[in-house]
């Protein structure tokens, strides 16, 4: 199995690296605070989860922002030691070394529960157990002699053998696979989970206008001075550029786009993978998703980048989101809402 530690081509490094996060630019109306919100406004800026992540915290009193900023962040390093592949001794990276994991995290198991209700809600089209796809790909275009069709056929077929959310054993006192060589990732849908976590502390502190971007965007009610907080959509075919700008009152945005994390050079083959298939995404060049939780709009933005629109349709209806494809030839796509 290839380390994941060792080979860190994933859509937390794209989100790192891009100019606007995610996807998203966080754009207050006028582009500016208003100076009644300034004094109340504490912002930190850092990396959770290999992701760039904020937190705007609205508070009068400073050492109190501060505590619970501090707070936050405390609970986002406990929860990178379930979820993270990158941490040795994290929960997910002990499971997929020995196939099974005793007395497991609540948190883990939680997340695959939600996890595994996502997946059947869209066929399964989202599914954590592509990991072995994912070290497919990652090993073989490591090799600078690779071919730049990808992997063979039959490689990608012995792979999807030990592929399939069904398959893993979920128990409040332990998890399992069913076939030898199995792994997870939770990179799909862990982000949005962190942001709702942050989300919960803090308004169990009483807070009840903030911005959360763990990786995934949530708003804590609209914007202290009156109305929405303002987010943009960026144009996947010009990075940097917002294609259009969306109102989050109480909501989460989550965006997947293949062209963010590339295996090759020639942009062939990306991170978002197709568990029936072993193919990577091609459909569209980014699915924004808006939905009430941030952990639904995250797990959902991924399954639906390998979906029909007509399938999607369904599901959005179904779970209340609205979602918002760009299409690899330019133009949009927006169907669904969110319940008001």
């Amino acid at each position: 199995m290839n380390d994941p530690a060792k080979t860190r081509v994933t859509r937390r490094r794209f989100i790192h690296v891009s100019a606007a996060a995610a996807g998203l630019a966080l754009l207050p109306a006028g582009g500016r605070l208003l100076a009644a919100e300034r004094p109340r406004l504490h912002v930190w800026r850092g990396v959770a989860l290999g992701a760039d992540a904020m937190l705007q915290i609205h508070h009068p009193d400073a050492a109190t922002a501060r505590r619970l900023i501090a707070r936050c962040l405390e609970e986002v390093a406990r929860l990178e030691r379930v979820f993270s592949l990158y941490v040795a001794e994290s929960a997910i990276r002990r499971l997929n070394r020995d196939g099974r994991l005793a007395a497991p995290p609540f948190e883990l198991v939680e997340l695959l529960g939600q996890g595994a209700e996502i997946a059947r809600a869209t066929g399964g089209a989202f599914d954590p157990t592509v990991q072995p796809l994912w070290e497919l790909y990652a090993g073989h275009f490591s090799n600078p002699h690779a071919d730049p069709a990808g992997p063979a056929k039959a490689d990608i077929e012995a792979v999807l053998k030990r592929v399939g959310y069904g398959e893993v054993e979920i128990e409040p006192g332990g998890i399992a696979f069913a076939r030898p060589g199995m792994a997870i990732t939770l990179n799909g849908i862990a982000q949005g989970y962190i942001t709702d976590r942050i989300v919960t502390l803090l308004r169990d502190s009483r807070i009840d206008r903030s911005l959360v971007d763990m990786g995934e965007t949530r708003a804590i009610g609209g914007r202290p001075s009156g109305g929405p907080w303002r987010v943009g959509l960026e144009d996947p075919l010009h990075p940097g550029r917002i294609a259009e700008r969306i109102a989050l009152d109480n909501m989460a945005v989550a965006t997947s786009g293949g062209y963010g994390t590339l295996f090759d050079p020639g942009g062939r083959f990306n991170h978002i993978l197709d568990p029936a298939t072993g193919a990577t995404s091609a459909r569209y060049a980014s699915v924004s998703v808006i939905a009430p939780t941030a952990t639904v709009a995250d797990a959902l933005s991924t399954a639906f980048s390998l979906m029909p629109l007509e399938a999607t349709r369904a599901v959005a209806g179904q779970l209340g989101v609205r979602t918002h494809f760009a299409l690899p030839g330019g133009g949009r796509v927006i169907q669904g809402r969110v319940p008001a």
